[in-house]
């Protein structure tokens, strides 16, 4: 365990610590809805894992880094940009997935766009997206955040 994920338990047990003594009763219940919406959301992440398990079962880092290789690096990019608009994945699961790739021989610049996309840009969640904050606004924010991840994306090819 590295420092920073130890710095973060120990302020995360010592905020706790505060919380009951300040209040016995809403930490409790607090505590207890926390656990309930974790049991909630089980069901998906372990489906998200498992579906993601199965296709890097099938196609390996190194076969979608082979397929990327072949192609120019703007189409690679886009490409990579698009896939990680459609795939709706939590970024805990989104990080370690792009380290996989990236380990297998994927681009630095393909696997950012593909990262930066499936965390900053929703086609599976527009419909809940549009309920919430309208149609204009949720395809000005997907539109520029679709920009703004091939942009990021070249950037950090340049810097890294």
């Amino acid at each position: 365990m590295d420092i920073f994920t130890a710095a973060v338990w120990v302020l995360t047990a010592g905020f706790l610590v505060f919380s009951l003594v300040k209040d016995k009763n809403k930490t409790k219940e607090a505590v207890k809805k926390a656990f309930g919406m974790g049991k909630g959301m089980l069901s998906s992440i372990l489906s998200i894992i498992f579906a993601i398990g199965l296709l890097l079962a099938i196609f390996t880092p190194e076969s979608i880094a082979a397929f990327v290789e072949k192609q120019n690096v703007f189409i690679a990019t886009v490409s990579a940009a698009f896939v990680g608009t459609i795939t709706l994945v939590p970024a805990f699961i989104a990080f370690p997935l792009v380290g996989t790739l990236m380990n297998g021989g994927v681009g630095i610049v393909p696997s950012v766009s593909f990262l930066t996309t499936l965390t900053m840009v929703g086609v599976v969640t527009i419909p809940l997206e549009i309920k919430a904050f309208g149609r204009k606004f949720t395809i000005i924010r997907n539109g520029l955040s679709f920009f703004f991840a091939i942009i990021i994306a070249f950037s950090m090819g340049v810097i890294i």
